[in-house]
């Protein structure tokens, strides 16, 4: 891996050396053990502990397929989907392996006794696959986690709907937290010129979901002067929410756990703010009974912020816990777009306030290549920046995949993989010097 580093590291790489440069026989990758899928079985959900299931391992280079693209990976980073993945909830990523593996032989490759995990990348291309027109060895990637096989007829108006669309690093192997990461190419766009290897690898996943979840057709629609209401708005994925919201003319109403947290929403510029912690929310009187009584007064404090309007749009991913108080706070007619389900899958709402209000639930999922192309495009802009809290080396993504599966983290967590430090990569120092005042502020979440 040492000459491919030295390699990017240079300023004076042609795509033919990089095209030359000999392919290692193995790399480094995060990974679980499918002989340890078990390992948790019984314990609660907070005692499961992704430091003892993430290993880091020598693992081959895979084959590279017909329209497929080998990328070095200077910086990654953790998504929900990790701890998912770590702690083998809500079933064993194997099991999406496996499935993938029965496909096609090329497929086959994926379904191995460990799984390379990780959703992210920013990096360089090495290699490119037969049939691939739109990359060459050297340039500068970043790549979305949409993996689809694009042969149904379904997926082909929004490609989130093909029946054999997966999440790349999740339902797939080979994923960004490695050294070397296997892509389709199709996943490939631009890196950010402006932006530091990790700040480039952090968007991906959520600045995308985002997109799709609050701005496009398929999710929200959000227009100037909507109330939008958003859960851990700064976190991973709230972050990139607010930014939209403000960035389209909306009102963020951001729901947080703590002054520090809320502190993070003010400084990316809103001003509605609610601590629910501080505020004493309680929407469950335990396991089994929610608190409507809590649900209306979280709707009178979301009035008192927004001048006495309801929620246009309620930007949902907490789930369980935070699901009825959402539906029943969205405006007549209102919008409840929801994605993952972090504090459980089974949701429970009174549906009265639903059908008699004649609100809607929208399901969403990560995003199509179009979104994913316009979030990542707006990236480059500098019209909506990486929020980005801490980076860890590789040897440490099991303490970094704590940290995000017990909320200790702020915005985006990344890691640098073969990026020997912070702060490499940037090759648009004047642009970046455009926009120096945002991107520190919210790097500094």
């Amino acid at each position: 891996m040492k000459d491919i580093l030295n390699a990017i590291l240079a300023t004076d790489t042609a795509p033919e050396d990089f095209a030359a440069l000999p392919l290692p026989e193995s790399y480094r990758a995060i990974t679980v053990h499918k002989d340890e899928a078990d390992m948790f079985k019984g314990l609660p959900d907070r005692e499961k502990d992704p430091r003892t299931s993430l290993h880091l391992d020598e693992v081959p280079v895979p084959e590279l397929g017909p329209g497929e693209a080998l990328v070095a990976v200077m910086a990654s980073s953790v998504n929900y989907n990790s701890v998912w993945t770590s702690i083998f909830e809500p079933v064993s990523t194997f099991a999406f392996l496996e499935r993938y593996g029965r496909l096609s032989p090329l497929a086959a490759r994926h379904d191995l006794p460990y799984h390379i995990i990780g959703s992210d990348l920013a990096g360089v291309v090495l290699r490119t696959g037969p049939g691939v027109n739109a990359w060459r060895p050297g340039d500068r990637v970043v790549a979305h986690c949409l993996s689809v096989e694009l042969e149904s007829p379904d997926g082909h108006n929004d490609t989130m709907l093909d029946p054999e669309q997966r999440i790349w690093g999740f339902e797939t192997n080979f994923g960004g937290l490695a050294e070397i990461a296997l892509v389709k190419s199709n996943q490939l766009m631009p890196k950010p010129a402006h932006l530091s290897w990790e700040e480039a690898a952090c968007p991906g996943l959520v600045n995308s979901t985002a997109y799709r979840q609050l701005v496009s057709r398929n999710g929200a629609g959000m227009k100037q002067g909507d109330n939008v209401l958003i859960w851990g708005a700064s976190g991973g994925l709230g972050s990139y929410a607010t930014q939209y919201a403000l960035a389209g003319g909306a009102n963020p109403v951001c729901v947080v756990s703590s002054p520090e947290k809320a502190e993070i929403c003010r400084r990316m510029g809103a001003e509605a703010v609610i601590d629910r912690n501080a505020e004493g929310y309680r929407f469950w009187k335990d396991e089994h009974t929610q608190d409507p009584k809590e649900w209306k007064r979280f709707g009178s404090r979301i009035r008192e912020l927004t001048g006495g309007e309801d929620i246009d749009i309620v930007f949902e991913h907490p789930g369980r816990e935070t699901f009825g108080a959402s539906v029943y706070v969205t405006r007549k007619g209102g919008t409840i777009v929801t994605c993952a389900s972090t504090s459980g899958y089974l949701h429970q709402y009174d549906n009265r306030y639903l059908w008699m209000n004649l609100k809607r639930i929208i399901g969403t999922h990560f995003a199509n290549y179009r979104e994913a192309y316009e979030s990542n495009r707006l990236i480059a802009k500098g019209k909506i920046h990486p929020t980005l809290s801490r980076t860890y080396p590789l040897e440490q993504t099991g303490q970094a995949t704590f940290d995000v599966h017990r909320n200790l983290h702020q915005g985006k967590v990344g890691v640098l993989c073969l990026a020997p430090e912070e702060g490499m990569g940037v090759t648009d120092p004047e642009l970046r010097e455009r926009h120096a005042e945002a991107i520190n502020r919210f790097r500094n979440v």
